[in-house]
């Protein structure tokens, strides 16, 4: 798996910290850990609760990450789809999946 380069790091939390602001307003803010070739993406709620959602894989491109849900019953990451039928896509594309699961909103997969 190949590392992921800072610029992509800073890059990704930018970008679900904006997703966060224009489609998931219940969230305060989107905290994403790194480790290896994961990222780590937890909601942080209006109240200072931590809500794990999901983790992502690179895989070598910045704007293609593979997609794991997280699973409070297995306290573990499940590999999922998203959506689109397909085990990867954008970090976005993870957030929507996973907070319109978390959240109860599935007109995010729509």
């Amino acid at each position: 798996m190949p590392a992921i380069p800072d610029s992509t790091k800073n890059s990704v939390t930018v970008r679900l910290a904006t997703r966060a602001r224009e489609r998931w307003p219940q969230i305060d803010r989107v905290h994403v850990r790194f480790k290896g070739g994961f990222g780590y993406i937890d909601a942080v709620m209006p109240d200072g609760d931590t809500l794990r959602l999901c983790r992502v894989r690179y895989v070598g491109y910045a704007n293609t990450w593979g997609f794991a849900i997280y699973r409070a019953s297995h306290d573990d990451y499940q590999d999922s789809y998203l959506p689109t039928g397909t085990p990867s896509g954008t970090v976005e594309d993870a957030l929507d999946t996973a907070c319109g699961l978390y959240l109860n909103d599935p007109t995010a997969w729509t």
